[in-house]
């Protein structure tokens, strides 16, 4: 996002600020005291962070794939990739980890762009069950692996400090496809692998 111009949905920076300022005030506040000058300031470079992954293609970062595996095809596993994340229905954070694995057939990708995919897809607003099909999905399109198995876990602020009230409470959402959902003793490894529970049930295609 340009701190000059306008973002790609067309809003100036001083757009964004003066919107910000408005909140402030609908809040109850000043803008205008010393102590929130420069807070409009403030949280648009924080939303330029907080939601820099639409700026970026998950379809591009897994675009650089390797076939000189020497007949590797046994299961690839990257667990507890933390991630920050924010609900699109409250702007409040989801804070988590991400396991992910697949199962390859002729592709393998860097370990390192599996994490970036996560991070794009997390620095969007998001609801958790769209995020785990998301992550599963680019990578099913990038490699047409054997399969493919995402768990995400995570703690929903939108629960924590407004609502229910509720702390500590976990929700776990799991995407699986090709072996990881078709046959148990993948499965198994899977979830052995990564602590997850045994009786989760695969869902999706």
């Amino acid at each position: 996002m340009s701190k000059d111009n306008q973002n790609p949905g067309g809003v100036s920076r001083d757009e964004a600020e003066a919107a910000v300022r408005v909140l402030l005030r609908w809040a109850g506040d000043d803008p205008d005291r010393e102590g929130l000058l420069d807070t409009p300031g403030r949280v648009v470079r924080a939303f330029e962070e907080y939601f820099a992954g639409y700026a970026e293609d998950p379809d591009k970062m897994l675009t650089r794939t390797f076939e000189e595996t020497d007949g590797y095809d046994e299961m690839v596993v990257l667990k507890d990739i933390t991630f920050e994340s924010h609900c699109e229905h409250h702007l409040a954070p989801i804070l988590g980890k991400v396991h992910v694995a697949y199962m390859p057939d002729q592709r393998v990708v860097g370990i390192s762009k599996l994490a970036r995919v996560v991070e794009i897809y997390a620095k969007r607003l998001q609801i958790q069950e769209k995020m785990t099909a998301q992550i599963a999905n680019a990578i099913t399109t990038a490699l047409q692996p054997k399969g493919v198995a995402v768990i995400v876990n995570a703690q929903h602020q939108c629960m924590t400090c407004r609502g229910v009230h509720k702390p500590g409470v976990d929700m776990v959402t799991s995407y699986m496809t090709g072996l990881f959902r078709d046959d148990p003793r993948t499965r198994g490894e899977f979830l052995s692998l990564v602590g997850g529970r045994k009786q989760m049930k695969p869902h999706n295609i």
